[in-house]
């Protein structure tokens, strides 16, 4: 695993950082215009077939992401990089199976679908029933006497992740308490092509457990209009899914020893499992490999910081996040040594810079360590920001750091057969990795503890 010639973020990295610390003054970069033969062919090699397209999607409990945890642990190793290591975690394991949605009434049509994670299955025969399309919740419970043996959708449409995802997570309770007997809800993302988007949804005590599904943007739409023509609606939805014992993975983790303080840690990394569908390149092998790919540059330069620099590559954080509780759990009585925590998880675009959560002294310090990235534009270091694979430690009181990128097409893929190696750019995948490579770096070399 060696590049053919340095890649864009080791030439960011060699001219911000000369030496082994901060205090020596780097020459001035290239222009980027100037190099794209020197970072493309090792930039192409970060994101390239055996992460990805020699394993396809690396779900939780599939022996797709097992293979290609142990390729990952066979190829630190050869980097040199130290103490590499596979955790053991158990994982949930949910299987989708055979799904369809078929458009009965007023016409016949073949529907895209992607049943949601933790979805129970549907009986063999499926279910047939008049659908109830409605825009929110509100309006479900103003609706709530139509409800009743019929398949409620939601066609709630995207106003952000945060406030559009919950009809993906509690889509399926609220119609149950309104008495239907399955759910659809309107994929959520900004843009489609066909392409529904999976996730995960919960279940609630007390409550039926009915089967929930996504369909395409472009499927809740024209149902909608349907309904408001005054049509009756008719679909048949079939589902296999089914929950299986949990089974077992491992978190990977790899490091470069500090030179002086080794049981001082700052810890950077991504998830690497993925839904069961496209290839997670976005979400979140891109992330992964550009945070593995920072501790391998610093190794490359000769940058050995005082500190120990640890890569974690989190399994589960799809559908469980068993592999963020399980590290902290493992670390608890070390985590006052843990300095900072950096999560790469919002895909791989050109990098804006890093939202911070901890101190008001610690946020003047990483701000002052941004500005070394001012000349690639990724550094402005924003209050708020973290991830969830960190979030267990950072609720531990670890300072914790969230890669900040263009993230306009990202919910394009996230989630859906789309996200694929094509959607990779190597530039943007080199520059995120030379902010991960910098800021980590510093951090882990700095004279003084990062203050809490």
């Amino acid at each position: 695993m060696r590049p053919v010639a340095l890649p864009i973020s080791a030439l960011v990295l060699t001219a911000t950082l000369a030496g082994p610390t901060v205090a020596q003054a780097g020459p001035e970069p290239l222009p980027l215009d100037r190099i794209p033969n020197l970072y493309r062919s090792a930039a192409d090699r970060l994101i390239d077939a055996a992460l990805v397209d020699g394993f396809g999607h690396r779900f939780s409990g599939s022996e797709s992401l097992e293979r290609a945890i142990d390729w990952i642990l066979e190829s630190m190793r050869a980097d040199g990089l130290e103490n590499v290591r596979g955790e053991p975690v158990m994982v949930p394991r949910w299987v989708r199976g055979e799904e369809s949605l078929r458009l009965v009434s007023p016409r016949e049509a073949e529907l895209a679908i992607l049943g949601l994670g933790g979805s129970v299955g549907t009986t063999p025969a499926g279910i047939t029933a008049e659908v109830l399309v409605v825009s929110d919740f509100d309006e479900l419970r103003r609706r709530a006497d139509e409800a009743a043996g019929r398949i409620v959708v939601f066609d709630a449409p995207f106003t952000g992740y945060g406030e559009t995802v919950r009809y993906r997570t509690e889509g399926a309770v609220e119609a149950a308490r309104a008495g239907a007997v399955a759910s659809l809800v309107r994929s959520v993302g900004p843009f489609s092509m066909n392409t529904p988007h999976t996730g995960m949804m919960v279940y609630r005590p007390g409550v039926p457990r009915i089967p929930h599904a996504a369909i395409t943007i472009e499927d809740a739409m024209m149902l909608h209009r349907k309904q408001d023509r005054g049509e009756r609606v008719v679909v048949r939805l079939q589902m296999d899914a089914r929950t299986l014992p949990d089974a077992e993975s491992r978190n990977v983790v790899a490091e470069l020893r500090g030179r002086e303080l080794p049981h001082e840690v700052v810890v950077l990394g991504g998830h690497i499992d993925s839904w069961d569908v496209g290839q997670g390149a976005m979400d979140d092998a891109g992330g992964s490999v550009a945070a593995w790919e920072a501790v391998r540059l610093m190794k490359e330069l000769g940058l050995r910081p005082r500190r120990t620099v640890r890569v974690v590559l989190w399994t589960n954080e799809e559908n469980g996040l068993r592999g963020a509780n399980a590290y902290r759990d493992r670390y608890r009585d070390h985590l006052d040594d843990h300095i900072l925590a950096i999560e790469s998880d919002s895909g791989v675009f050109d990098p804006l810079g890093f939202g911070f959560t901890g101190s008001d002294s610690a946020l003047a310090v990483v701000r002052e360590v941004g500005s070394l990235l001012d000349r690639v534009g990724a550094g402005e270091i924003t209050r708020g920001g973290g991830g969830a694979d960190i979030g267990p430690i950072m609720r531990e009181g670890v300072p914790g750091m969230g890669l900040r990128v263009d993230g306009e097409r990202y919910f394009w893929y996230h989630h859906t057969e789309a996200d694929t190696l094509d959607k990779l750019d190597p530039r943007e995948v080199a520059l995120c990795t030379a902010a991960l490579a910098v800021m980590a770096y510093v951090v882990a070399d700095l004279p003084q503890r990062l203050p809490r």
